[in-house]
């Protein structure tokens, strides 16, 4: 598999670490279990869209573009670190949000919302829920041409064939770890949402001859569409990459832990959050890691890994979107914990 041909922007300062989650493990009482920090990444506060960007930001600078529009929920990690990029490279960013849950937009909410204008945002435009975010992002681009601004429009989640390179890459990435760490990943578990992360991995993994199975925990589609969507790219990004077709019953969806919806939390999610925070000092976020932990945690106790297996999360970041739903956890405390109202009448 050769990226070289593919320009390139450099956001990353190196291998995100790969650490054996020895606590979580022992709870478990097997497989052993192992976290893809790609939380820790360059850009504002990380997270996985940044290894797409890396790909898609040098494809607007080679097209001239000032100013970048891409889109997302209300409280989107790749908003973010879109508008991050654009930030270190000098550009302008416009989103395109989509109040996916009537009402869930808030103009001064914390979180990612927050962010986006503490780094400065050139413009907001929120669409409600269904809105055909393409159509709605090309008429942004189009009111900002007759402005005098070239635009360069970025899908959702950098979920492109292009976009989708940074994962191919990271696949061999975890590749090079796992041979320098003397350590055969028996199997792979990440958040499916856009698809580019998934996708990628599966195209990577493939142009890398690695038979590794990828385990997609759906937060948006049911199965049956988002097994669809995964196969679509990932033919998309191994056409890119001049690959072979993967066999299609390469791909595994499982929407047993989307719950009522996207962002919208369930009682796994908030126990997988609680419970990696509480064993091993991470922070997952509501919306992505925290229901692919849950499903991990699933899969795990329903036995589908040998107890003997080394199991590899992609933790894809998103932390700052917890600070959105701290009354969630607190109301998990007050109803779980006894210790909880200990500890804050002692403090």
């Amino acid at each position: 598999m050769d990226l070289s041909p593919f320009q390139r922007r450099r956001y990353l300062s190196g291998k995100t670490p790969i650490e054996h989650l020895f606590r979580l493990s022992a709870l478990l009482g097997g497989p052993q279990i192992y976290v893809k920090r790609d939380d820790i990444m360059g850009l504002s506060a990380g997270g996985n869209k940044t290894r797409k960007l890396e790909f898609l930001m040098a494809d607007a600078i080679a097209q001239g573009a000032d100013t970048v529009i891409t889109c997302g929920a209300v409280q989107s990690n790749h908003c973010r670190l879109t508008l991050s990029a654009a930030v270190k490279e000098g550009m302008r960013c416009h989103l395109v949000v989509e109040e996916r849950v009537k009402g869930s937009y808030d103009p001064h909410a914390s979180g990612n919302n927050f962010l986006f204008h503490l780094l400065g945002v050139s413009g907001i435009t929120v669409v409600p829920g269904g809105t055909d975010m393409k159509v709605a992002m090309e008429d942004v681009a189009r009111d900002l041409r007759h402005q005098g601004s070239k635009s360069y429009i970025i899908p959702g989640g950098g979920s492109n064939a292009l976009g989708s390179l940074g994962y191919a890459a990271c696949a061999q990435e975890i590749l090079e770890q796992s041979f320098d760490q003397n350590t055969h990943f028996d199997a792979l578990v990440c958040a499916s949402g856009s698809g580019g992360t998934h996708s990628g991995l599966l195209a990577g993994f493939h142009g890398n001859h690695a038979d590794i199975p990828i385990y997609g925990i759906d937060v948006k589609n049911p199965a049956s569409t988002q097994t669809e969507l995964i196969n679509k790219l990932t033919q998309e990004t191994c056409d890119l990459l001049d690959l072979p077709p993967i066999p299609a019953d390469t791909v595994r969806c499982n929407d047993e832990y989307v719950g009522p919806g996207y962002s919208l939390p369930t009682e796994s999610m908030v126990e997988a959050v609680d419970l990696l925070a509480k064993t091993e000092g991470i922070l997952l976020d509501p919306v992505y890691t925290g229901k692919a932990m849950a499903g991990l945690l699933g899969l795990v106790r329903q036995s589908v890994f040998p107890k003997n297996a080394n199991v590899l999360f992609l933790h894809t970041g998103g932390s700052p979107a917890l600070y959105a739903y701290t009354p969630l956890f607190y109301e998990h405390w007050r109803e779980t914990e006894t210790a909880y109202e200990h500890r804050a009448q002692v403090m």
